[in-house]
């Protein structure tokens, strides 16, 4: 999703500032394992942004005139960058606990019937942040990228800025783990025969594929492969480490490693191995990169997040590049598998009928409230509006309890996000120390002071210090 084009973040948390300066075809099938087989959408848009499904907007009721909204709780989008994804400025919504308003007009921050205010957290800068904070609202944060797109959130004074939370992490409020799995039936599609795939190694093409063009990322994964390539061929198609063309011109215009196009995924299916290296590293984070080479029934080689073995169809289906001591420790054992058939299969038994046991996974994939490009189900753009909507239909009830009755029902307390909701650590170097990276380094993102301002001067924040005279949240 684009990015938004607003200022600074909050002053409190500007010393960061400081130190960082030196997917259209539906889904075949619903979440938890239905039968019906996983079909590649025609024009290869798998994933599309929410913003460009168009899933209707009332989920169990009519859509109602705007006159009969005027009593609703409004809940109030400040980022534009995922707009428009509803017609006009504002659209009534049907939720669970009953229906609220949607928005899009700033000129009703203001207005106390405006409950909640909505934020993309690409697009989260404090120049525009609506300062000072009215009391009757909650913030709610939707922030389903790692924090490579706005690394402050990843650390507590950021995230507990925000009530409600939707993002990669299960212990978000309205979580997303599984937001680039579509269902069971995409990892039991079946890949190219070993035979097809042993006459592409006879070609001359190495076991291992690495596609990727957004290159000095925190997690530095280009290092890695660089390292990895000393003791294992590695073939390299996009702008990074590219020691490869991608067979047609076409092709060859990809600038990101997330194209679903079928002519595509026909030539990545022919490789045995694929690595699949996320651009961070955070609990819970999982992309295509990881998904992608399953569903072509190529075996993942993955670094991301920490928590993957709780998602996995089985407990033998990926490579851990964590699990190797060292690059060539890895080299010897995916060259001890490529040699070895019977080795290899058994990690694709997860597309045998019944490979996948993996209950959590199951249930995760069947209880989601949303889907992916599925038109039966809403997005979770739409989603998470209606849990917002849910939640502040509830404290508005729990507020009125209070009035009727001050002295025996409470004031509802509010309820803060948690650093576990961005459940990220501090970047580190893709191999090796941080001393160990050169003065000149080519990775911003990982410069010996810039890894040494994270370190010594988050902890600092985290206990409530001062900047400039500004409290820290």
């Amino acid at each position: 999703m684009a990015a938004g084009r607003a200022g600074a973040v909050l002053a409190a948390l500007g010393v960061l500032s400081v130190c960082a300066a030196s997917s259209s075809g539906p889904v075949a099938e619903g979440g938890g394992g239905g039968k019906a087989e996983w079909a590649e959408p025609w024009d290869g848009a798998v994933f599309r942004p929410p913003s460009a499904l168009g899933v209707a907007r009332a989920l169990g009721a009519p859509r109602t005139g705007r006159e009969e909204a005027v009593d609703l709780p409004v809940l109030l989008w400040w980022s534009p960058g995922l707009f428009p994804h509803f017609p006009g400025d504002s659209e009534r919504i049907e939720c669970a606990r009953g229906a609220c308003v949607a928005s899009r007009d700033r000129r009703v921050h203001r207005d106390p019937r405006t409950r909640a205010l909505l934020f993309y957290g690409t697009d989260f800068r404090a120049s525009d942040a609506p300062l000072p904070r009215l009391a009757h609202q909650s913030w709610a944060l939707l922030h389903e990228e790692s924090p490579l797109n706005n690394f402050l959130l990843s650390h507590g004074p950021g995230i507990r800025l925000f009530n409600l939370t939707s993002t990669f992490s299960r212990h978000s409020d309205y979580p997303l783990p599984l937001q680039w799995l579509p269902g069971t039936a995409y990892l039991r599609h079946s890949g190219p025969p070993l035979q097809e795939r042993a006459e592409w190694r006879r070609r001359g093409h190495a076991p291992l594929l690495y596609l990727q063009s957004h290159c000095d990322v925190p997690a530095d994964r280009d290092r890695y492969v660089r390292e990895l390539m000393r003791y294992i061929p590695v073939d390299s198609y996009g702008k990074c480490l590219q020691n490869r063309k991608l067979p047609t011109a076409r092709l060859q215009d990809t600038v990101t490693a997330t194209t679903e196009d079928p002519e595509l995924l026909a030539f990545l299916s022919r490789y045995k191995f694929h690595l699949a290296l996320e651009n961070a590293i955070c609990n819970d984070y999982m992309t295509e990169k990881l998904w992608r080479p399953m569903h072509l029934g190529a075996v993942p080689v993955y670094r991301g997040a920490p928590s993957v073995r709780d998602w996995m169809p089985n407990n033998h289906s990926i490579i851990l590049i964590d699990d190797f001591e060292s690059p060539q420790k890895l080299a010897e054992f995916i060259d001890f598998l490529d040699k070895n058939d019977e080795e290899y299969m058994k990690y694709l038994a997860y597309k045998q009928p019944g490979g996948i046991t993996n209950q959590f996974l199951l249930d995760s994939l069947k209880h989601r409230e949303w889907g992916v490009n599925d038109p039966l189900l809403p997005n979770y753009l739409n989603g998470f509006e209606c849990f917002v909507c849910d939640h502040e239909l509830t404290r508005l009830d729990a507020e009125k309890a209070h009035a009727a009755s001050p002295g025996d029902i409470p004031v509802p307390e509010p309820h803060i996000a948690q650093l576990s909701h961005m459940d990220c650590p501090v970047p580190a170097p893709g191999i090796g120390d941080v001393e160990e990276i050169p003065e000149n380094d080519s990775n911003p993102v990982l410069t010996r002071d810039h890894c040494i301002c994270l370190i010594f001067i988050w902890p600092h924040l985290e206990k409530g210090s001062t900047h400039n005279g500004a409290a820290v949240p």
